[in-house]
């Protein structure tokens, strides 16, 4: 049996060994079938701390770590847009 998995994009770092993902969906409207974008925000384990703010990832669901926290991130699917300035040569989101 496969385990539990949702793809998400990361919105916070700040934590260690942690981030926050955001798991958007789409879902209609049970009276109106308008389709209405909703999210959740899960806590998941980065035991590398190699996630950067914007990556996409899988996070898949594992026992309870915390709290708050059930779920490792599984794999990088897309790492953030970055760029470097001419300018300055630093590199920026």
């Amino acid at each position: 049996m496969a385990r539990q998995y949702f793809i998400g994009m990361v919105i916070s770092t700040a934590m260690q060994k942690t981030v926050k993902v955001k798991v958007a969906r789409r879902i209609a409207h049970p009276k109106v079938q308008k389709i209405i974008k909703t999210h959740k925000n899960f806590l998941a384990h980065d035991e590398k701390e190699s996630c950067s703010i914007g990556d996409v990832v899988r996070i898949e669901a594992c026992r309870p770590l915390s709290k708050m926290k059930s779920f490792t991130v599984a794999e990088i699917i897309r790492p953030a847009k970055t760029w470097v300035d001419p300018e300055t040569g630093e590199e920026k989101r």
